[in-house]
């Protein structure tokens, strides 16, 4: 695909009329990426963050009150709404059907959807695993945005995007033995096959994934040597507690920091509890034992154990102790029954899906309500994520419609999802079935975003980010998103969207049937861009300024018309009201 920005010769120049306000201002038709000015200006001054539930109907409570029963009758406004929460993008066909169902109804149909065809074997079925691929990333950004543009399980897609950027691996980081796609897309589905079940064993499978184990580095990771000094790795036991289950500081139930009686916080581990729990990933390594690393399909199998490697002394971590004499998979088994059980996982995991999902400052009551279900879901089980992604999306706090005015409440729309957003929209398909969307992840000319392709363990921006020297830190809220936000990325995105949506990605093609029946009419087509990009959430002074936009362009050929039709969407998808989703 060409990196130039794509000439639409009518296209009108947005600038910035008042940065402070997030406003438009159509002037003439030479500097379209203007725009994203605006959209950097808003995310920063505004809704970013998520809030204090001022506008919800139990912004102070103890956390007792039950999820919002749907409305009998949903407007098309309001399941769009859930579904830029729930879904990878909105789409007419979901619309209607949330509107026919309810919203708890449509949860427990996507729950209920068996899984797509798996990236691992999508990556099969197109030969990428002949020889001459050992050593290349070749089709795997291929085989994840397939399913995240074409999957019907559009609530697995999502929760499956959220845990791949909590729990993280990143494909460059896997070297060593070959095969990054197949190690990385087998670890992507294994997030997927576990994320409407048990986070405990949704642990397990990651402690035992050989693409942790390289990405991490505990794969073949041995015992103390008395004679050499050499100690365990520490670094997987450092991360998940860290950041895959627990955290740096003790948290009460509501995610708020608990504080001893000299009011500092209190932290969750030591360097010793690290030492001991690294000795418990000793031993793990690729099980070879019907297939060597010639083939992928090693990187599909769980680790095994490799008993002389195994450190089988006792290991003393988080208050407890594994006897001496346990074997790897017992002292594994042992030491995440201990981790899981630690009070902290509840609030901190509950409260970094309800940010990747909802809001990026859900208050201390949502997250009570979603890590009570997380202890207990109803029927003695702690760990249910089915049970906590429903109780995510329908918690009056995501549902309740104050918080549309509420400033502080919403989240940035991440690149990767104002992109699929777009392809959901207008059912994007591809011409040679490779998906060639390609590795989004240059700030400057794509999105600055690529599923898969986070620079570390810490995923493409932190939970607790702070823009600094803005009202989001000064209002004390955190904005995560914006981490990977700057002047570059955001010209970056419109450039990159702008090309995308003017079909200059021949192998990319989108559905504007719906969009050429609207072409004559700038209010009906920009009605139906707001519904289907932003969930009707554009304002008044935004609809019309991309009206009169549109409105002065020619419109009489084919090629006016889809000029048109490429100026409004690239206007909406750069509004401030689109990319901060509330």
């Amino acid at each position: 695909m060409p990196d130039e920005v794509v000439d639409i010769s009518a296209m009108p120049e947005i600038r910035v009329a008042s940065p402070a306000e997030g406003k438009l201002e159509i002037a003439s038709t030479s500097n379209l990426p203007v725009i994203a000015a605006t959209a950097a200006a808003s995310l920063a001054l505004s809704a970013c963050g998520g809030g204090g539930g001022t506008g919800s109907s139990d912004s102070g409570g103890s956390g007792s009150t039950p999820p919002v029963t749907p409305p009998k009758a949903l407007t098309e406004a309001e399941a769009a709404r859930f579904l830029a929460q729930a879904a990878v993008g909105i789409t007419r066909t979901q619309i209607a059907r949330v509107q026919a169902v309810g919203y708890a109804a449509w949860i427990d149909e996507q729950i209920a959807l068996a899984p797509s065809t798996s990236r691992w074997d999508w990556l099969k079925a197109k030969g990428f695993d002949a020889a001459t691929n050992i050593f290349t990333q070749n089709g795997f950004d291929g085989a994840v945005w397939g399913k995240l543009i074409s999957a019907p399980d559009t609530l697995r897609q999502r929760v499956t995007q959220a845990l791949s950027e909590i729990i993280v691996v990143g494909i460059d980081g896997l070297v060593g033995a070959g095969w990054q796609p197949f190690s990385a897309a087998a670890y992507l589905d294994m997030l997927e096959v576990n994320s409407f079940g048990n986070f405990r064993t949704l642990l397990e499978a990651v402690s035992t994934s050989p693409a942790m184990g390289q990405y991490l580095t505990f794969r073949g990771n041995t015992k103390f040597n008395a004679k050499t000094g050499a100690l365990p790795d520490e670094n997987y036991a450092r991360e998940i507690m860290q950041l895959f289950t627990i955290g740096l500081v003790q948290l009460n139930l509501d995610g708020t920091p608990k504080l001893g009686s000299n009011g500092a916080q209190q932290e969750t581990y030591t360097l010793d509890d690290i030492s001991g729990l690294a000795k418990v990933f000793t031993g793990w390594d690729f099980d070879l034992s019907t297939s060597k690393t010639d083939t992928p399909d090693f990187a599909k199998r769980p680790m095994t154990q490799v008993a002389a490697r195994h450190e089988t002394g006792e290991k003393k971590f988080l208050g407890s102790t594994i006897a001496a004499g346990m074997d790897g998979v017992q002292s594994l088994k042992a030491a995440l029954d201990t981790i899981f059980a630690h009070p902290n996982v509840a609030p901190f995991i509950s409260k970094q899906l309800i940010q990747r999902l909802v809001t990026s400052n859900p208050s201390p009551a949502y997250v009570t309500r979603v890590a009570t279900i997380f202890n207990n879901d109803g029927k003695n089980v702690k760990g249910n994520l089915a049970a906590v992604v429903k109780a995510i999306l329908l918690d009056d706090e995501a549902r309740n419609a104050n918080n549309l005015s509420n400033a502080q409440f919403g989240k940035v729309r991440e690149p990767i999802f104002r992109f699929l957003a777009w392809a959901r929209a207008f059912n994007l398909r591809t011409v040679s079935d490779l998906w060639n969307v390609g590795n989004t992840s240059d700030p400057a000319s794509r999105l600055g975003q690529s599923p898969m392709r986070s620079g570390s363990v810490f995923n493409f921006f932190r939970p607790g980010y702070v823009p600094p020297n803005s009202p989001v830190g000064n209002a004390s809220l955190v904005a995560p998103e914006l981490q990977i936000t700057n002047e570059s990325t955001v010209i970056g995105y419109v450039n990159f969207m702008q090309r995308m949506v003017s079909q200059t990605n021949t192998d990319l093609v989108a559905d504007y049937s719906s969009l050429l029946k609207l072409v004559s009419d700038p209010a009906g087509l920009v009605k139906e861009l707001n519904l289907v990009l932003a969930a009707g959430q554009l304002s008044d002074a935004t609809v019309s300024t991309i009206v009169s936009a549109i409105g002065g362009m020619a419109s009489e050929t084919d090629a006016q018309k889809n000029n048109r039709i490429y100026a409004a969407l690239t206007l909406v998808l750069a509004a401030p009201e689109f990319i901060v989703i509330k």
